[in-house]
């Protein structure tokens, strides 16, 4: 019988974070639409305004806890995975005191200088006392949200996702049931600012149940100054291409917003914002998605699991294209739900921004592919082109195409020049691909740059059933897969006897993958599983003739628990 893999291992993990991550996200920015509903309904459309002022420290502050939280979960999660452990635990260390000292710097400087706050918000004198109510508490939750989501970041690449999901759900429930409250009891702005500190502060203290916890495997380390420079030069150039999607978002509304008012009136303003809430509706299930692979990728990208990295970013893709393609269908034949769901009434409007939002909305499908690829880029560390296409993608090609199609075409032009920016990224990230292959004479192949062992390399992978019967079975093709004769009997026979006895210690296991690795120089056998782990070198509790023999002889025997798996990786030279 042939062993063939079949990644069910590993799409059991993908089920297993994908779901829990996208409704973490679908709670999150639930939260915001709510907020902006019960204080609209509760407190007018001046009040809202208020919130809506405070949107550029908002987006300031995601750029923050984005920089951090992903570019030190990306770094630990692949010191971890290249079995450095104590890099890893500095990483994570750092991430979190870092983020704790830039958060309460933030909040220090606004509550003593809150007038320069006011002014960078707000040209309105009208409306300054208003977003200074808000403002005073809004400055207090900064610090507990930064923190409760760079160490939610964390958490989930440690396999506690469900602990994850139920603190972003404990933070957003409470905070619309403290806005209704707060508000009803006649505390105006303040009350909703005061419900999100109060939010996140329970929802903190439950997420950091994490740090009590055996299961964990990240820790808190002892840091060193110096040292800690150079590690968090490196967490932010890995967290930039994400983080400066808020950046770019920001200066694109500035430009294209005084673009739309020399075409348009006021009504061309309005229905660019609706095209921008219906984008903000489908980045909700884009982000899930890739907040999802993002750690799985991580992890086996730096374990040279090519077919595994593209096995997953395949599945991505499919489901993607999916949403995109329900988000294009659903507001472009009917675009009056979004306008419905942000209560646009206006009949002198509402001509102008139906037809906005139709054209606008073929641009979907396409940016959805982009906003996953851009996170792809990130998770394979490839942050060069990472940069590049975030760069054009959020700020070059939509301002470059709207400012064109607003000088040679009509109306509709603008709209239309959306949907030409998001394919001209796909265009470019087709051709960069294409461009690759050629310059690595085939190392790197398709749209999503798989990379090819070495051709004097033979791989060899295999999905097994935990039970006795594979585990003999498996010992048989590994004897015939490796080259050195002499090795490959004691070899296959040690390796049949370490997976019996992970399945003897696992009351339930169901899938196990085995993956070789054979060449001239060296053989590197790989066997990963979820449940409980086994390390033959710090635990020699197998009493195993043939596993003695194969710890003397290997070079390298490495075990490491990442994302619930258990990976223990055996290297044997040729001498």
């Amino acid at each position: 019988m042939t062993y063939e893999r079949r990644f069910n291992l590993l799409n059991s993990k993908f089920k297993e974070l994908f779901f829990p991550t996208l409704l973490a996200a679908i709670a999150g920015n639930f939260a915001i639409l709510a907020d902006a509903f019960i204080v609209s309904a509760m407190l007018g459309p001046m009040n809202l305004s208020v919130i809506q002022s405070i949107e550029p420290l908002a987006q300031f502050i995601n750029m923050i806890y984005w920089l951090i939280g992903f570019g030190g979960t990306i770094l630990a999660t692949s010191a971890k995975a290249n079995f450095e452990d104590k890099k890893g635990n500095y990483i994570f260390t750092l991430s979190l005191v870092s983020i704790i000292i830039i958060s309460v710097l933030i909040m220090v400087l606004g509550l003593l200088f809150p007038d320069s706050y006011l002014h960078i918000l707000s040209n309105s004198p009208d409306l300054r006392p208003l977003i200074f109510e808000y403002l005073k508490y809004y400055l207090l939750a900064i610090p507990f949200i930064c923190f409760f989501i760079v160490l939610a970041y964390f958490i989930k690449n440690d396999n506690f996702v469900q602990l994850q999901f139920r603190g972003f759900l404990m933070a957003n429930v409470l905070n619309v049931v403290f806005d209704i409250i707060f508000i009803k009891y006649n505390m105006g702005i303040s009350g909703a600012a005061l419900a999100m500190v109060l939010g996140y502060i329970i929802a903190t203290i439950y997420i950091s149940t994490y740090f009590f916890s055996s299961k964990r495997t990240f820790k808190l380390i002892k840091i060193e100054f110096a040292k800690s420079m150079r590690c968090m030069l490196d967490i932010c150039k890995t967290g930039f291409s994400s983080s400066s999607i808020a950046l770019y978002q920001s200066v694109k509304l500035i430009i294209i917003n005084s673009i739309i008012l020399g075409v348009f009136t006021n009504v061309g303003l309005v229905a660019y914002n609706m095209c921008c809430n219906t984008l903000l509706l489908v980045s909700i299930f884009i982000f899930g998605t890739a907040q999802s692979i993002l750690p799985i990728i991580t992890v086996y990208y730096q374990e040279k699991d090519y077919n595994g990295v593209e096995y997953v970013a395949r599945k991505s893709l499919k489901i993607t294209v999916a949403f995109g393609i329900f988000f294009t269908l659903l507001f472009t034949i009917f675009p009056q739900s979004i306008l419905y769901v942000f209560s646009v009434s206006n009949p002198s409007h509402i001509p102008t921004v139906m037809n906005a939002v139709r054209i606008f909305s073929l641009s979907l499908l396409a940016y959805s592919i982009n906003f996953l690829y851009i996170f792809y880029l990130q998770s394979i560390q490839n942050m060069k082109l990472a940069n590049i296409t975030t760069l054009l993608n959020g700020l070059i090609f939509p301002v470059a195409f709207v400012f064109i199609f607003s000088i040679i075409g009509d109306e509709n032009g603008i709209w239309f020049a959306f949907l030409v920016s998001e394919i001209a990224t796909i265009i470019f990230i087709y051709l960069y691909s294409i461009y690759l292959n050629k310059k690595t004479n085939g190392e790197y192949s398709g749209l999503f740059l798989k990379k090819h062992h070495d051709e004097n390399e033979r791989i060899l992978e295999y999905t097994i059933r935990g039970n006795a019967d594979d585990a003999a079975g498996l010992s048989k093709e590994v004897r015939e897969f490796i080259s050195d004769e002499k090795k490959s009997v004691f070899v296959s026979l040690a390796i049949e006897e370490i997976v019996d006895y992970i399945i003897d210690i696992n009351d339930e296991l169901d899938w196990i993958d085995v993956i070789i690795r054979d060449n001239d120089e060296f053989a590197v056998i790989s066997i990963k599983y979820s449940g409980i782990g086994y390390y033959p070198k710090e635990k020699p509790d197998l009493n195993s003739e043939h596993v003695d023999k194969l710890r003397d002889i290997s070079d390298n025997i490495d075990h490491s628990q990442i994302l619930g798996l258990n990976n223990t990786v055996i290297t044997i030279e040729k001498k």
